[in-house]
């Protein structure tokens, strides 16, 4: 009896050859963007220790409580009872390392002002469904040391313009709001739980579950609730800009007419909210309203806090990130990209040239060109299963090979190789020496 398959881990998925041309597509869009405004790549650890996590993410988010791969660490004989309780976690999202690293290099003393991204997988442990998966691929922006609304306009921008490179329409809408400073976010809270109290403290609250674990945990998160009952139970809730400060309100009207200068028409909406302390004034989203209940594209704002939370110098940043996967749904749901946008892609997957051996002592000839001609920076393919002349010929065609080198015995002792084009069935004879520059004649 076989043993049964091993398949891939649920939540997770494999990326053949052909499935890789969206994804490398999106990988060099999201360079692009990032590149033109200066951003600088940066890679972090696949891990980081948990603690890091629990402080930027905060102990009672539902990603450090539910949803975290997480691993102890390694306890030598003797240690104490304890010292396998602080683990490493395979990172969830980006933004924490990005902090981390900022800290560790001492940026804050010598070169506060620096703008990063990011392109990586994270790791969540939630329950899988269409466009969530424990694996996934995340794009992100990151910039550190300045506390401007212009800046939260470019990032805002940058975003916007990954978007349209894509494809996406004029449609797409940039929602805007502010978390304003930290005393502001106090008297909200206050004012807040005033408000839903009557809502939740009570024998079949009209309020979702979720709501109601919220509420003594992170009052604010009751106002982006999706239920169409909850939302109707937000009307009325108070107005954190009726309660903010003259500074977070002039930063956020300059914000929003940076965006007006920059030809974007933000949208004010009051439901955008952040619940960790760290979040100050400005948040977005990124919405495409022809995608329905699938709207939502992306989400980034300003976490002046969190740096000076993970134990840095007080340190303004601002960012956003953006998953490739509900990404990759919208495209399809649109019907994009162009397929001219990949063509590039897609003929890379194919060789330039297939070389065939007439007969068997030619093969170690056809061998030798083909590494040679590899190192010129063509692709070569050859065939390793002692197939006839004529079904080599077939392979080749069926490679989509542009061009066809044929070396036969008569060809070896004159020094020289057929070149047949596949796309014109043409072919001439040429010396060895000058095979390069056809060559690059030929694929140019």
């Amino acid at each position: 009896m076989s043993a049964e398959p091993i398949r891939n881990a649920r939540g997770t998925r494999d990326f053949l050859p052909s499935d890789l041309v969206l994804v490398q597509h999106l990988e060099r869009t999201a360079q692009a963007v990032a590149k033109s405004a200066c951003y600088q790549e940066i890679r972090t650890p696949l891990f980081e220790e948990t603690r890091l996590f629990q402080r930027s993410l905060g102990e009672t988010s539902d990603v450090v409580a539910k949803e975290m791969f997480t691993v102890p660490k390694r306890v030598e004989p003797g240690a104490s009872p304890n010292a396998g309780q602080d683990g490493y976690t395979f990172r969830p999202e980006g933004t924490a390392s990005a902090a981390r690293a900022y800290i560790q290099g001492g940026f804050a003393a010598h070169a506060p002002l620096q703008k990063w991204f990011y392109i990586g997988p994270m790791f969540r442990y939630e329950r899988p469904q269409k466009g969530r998966e424990r694996q996934f691929t995340q794009f992100g922006v990151e910039a550190f040391g300045v506390q401007s609304p212009e800046l939260d306009a470019e990032v805002v921008s940058l975003a916007l313009d990954f978007f349209l490179r894509l494809g996406f329409g004029e449609e797409l809408q940039v929602r805007i709001n502010s978390m304003g400073d930290p005393a502001d976010r106090h008297r909200w809270s206050a004012k807040l739980k005033e408000f839903f109290q009557p809502q939740v403290d009570v024998p079949d609250s009209p309020r979702c579950a979720d709501c109601v674990q919220r509420f003594q945990r992170n009052v604010f998160r009751l106002l982006d609730c999706k239920v169409p009952r909850c939302i109707e139970l937000n009307q009325g809730a108070p107005d954190l800009f009726a309660l903010m400060g003259e500074e977070a309100l002039q930063h956020h009207h300059r914000f929003a007419q940076a965006l007006s200068n920059l030809g974007h028409q933000p949208v004010e909406d009051r439901s955008i909210v952040r619940g960790l302390d760290y979040y100050t004034r400005t948040v977005f989203e990124l919405h495409y309203p022809p995608l329905g209940s699938r709207s939502a594209l992306c989400g980034g704002g300003r976490y002046d806090g969190l740096v000076a939370e993970m134990g840095g110098r007080p340190t303004p940043a601002v960012g956003f990130s953006i998953g490739f996967t509900p990404t990759e749904l919208a495209l399809a749901e649109l019907k994009l990209p162009p397929a001219a946008d990949l063509a590039d892609l897609h003929a890379q997957l194919a060789p330039q040239i297939y070389l065939v051996a007439i007969a068997e002592e030619d093969r170690a000839d056809v061998l030798r060109l083909t590494h040679r001609l590899r190192q010129h920076g063509w692709r070569c393919s050859c065939d390793y299963r002692q197939k006839s002349a004529k079904a080599q010929f077939k392979e080749a065609a069926k490679s989509k090979a542009i061009l066809a080198l044929v070396l036969g015995a008569e060809e070896r002792a004159a020094d020289q190789v057929v070149v047949k084009d596949l796309r014109l069935q043409e072919e001439q004879r040429v010396e060895i020496s000058a095979l390069p520059a056809l060559l690059a004649q030929l694929l140019a």
